[in-house]
């Protein structure tokens, strides 16, 4: 990913979107803090570089690493962001989903209401990119259906106050053939067209 993304930057590749599934792991942004890894020898860790903290990869969560040129875009990274979160929320509505993004609070959040319980906001997608010559690199993980028990051993992105879900644990039986389908389509919205490419 780091090579392509230098690849990029000097003008020898293009751009490129990877939608793969880890198997089960932590990763740690550069903002991950030592107490924050609850359970250290359940999973390997990963120090990876990119922003955020401490999250979860695993089967049944698709992650795309987003190597993109934003000098060919829009040199703003906050705005790359806001661009990231609506791709997910965009690929979301095809679901009938609705996605949230919330101040101070990085990634996609949906709401969930259960009678006579107060509503709460669970995370449904993480965002953590880093960028170097203005190439972004890392990028976005969505739970399609992730066993949501491995995010125990991690205080996930340092959030006490809310949960983690994901497509099927909302009820919809989603397929990762479906959440690509929507994400490629999202994609198109948000950052332009694209081709399918060959796994490298």
């Amino acid at each position: 990913m780091e090579k392509r993304a230098s690849a990029i930057a000097d003008g020898r590749a293009e751009e490129l979107v990877w939608l793969l599934e880890h198997p089960p792991l932590y990763s740690a942004g550069v903002s991950a803090k030592t107490a924050d890894l609850l359970d250290p020898d359940r999973f390997p860790v990963f120090e990876t570089g990119r922003g955020g903290q401490y999250t979860y990869h695993g089967p049944g969560q698709r992650v795309a690493y987003v190597m993109l040129d934003l000098t060919a875009r829009d040199r703003d990274v906050h705005r790359f962001v806001t661009a990231l979160e609506t791709w997910i929320i965009t690929a979301l509505g095809d679901f009938n989903v609705e996605g949230h993004i919330r101040e101070g609070r990085v990634g996609v959040w949906v709401e969930r209401k259960s009678p006579g319980l107060p509503p709460r906001e669970d995370k449904i997608a993480a965002i953590g990119i880093k960028l170097r010559k203005w190439v972004s690199f890392h990028g976005i993980a969505l739970n399609v259906e992730p066993d949501l028990d491995h995010f125990s051993g991690i205080i996930p992105c340092g959030q006490t106050a809310h949960g983690v879900t994901s497509l099927v644990d909302l009820g919809l039986p989603v397929s990762m053939d479906e959440a690509d389908h929507a994400l490629k389509a999202g994609f198109e919205k948000i950052f332009g067209p694209c081709i399918a490419a060959a796994a490298p």
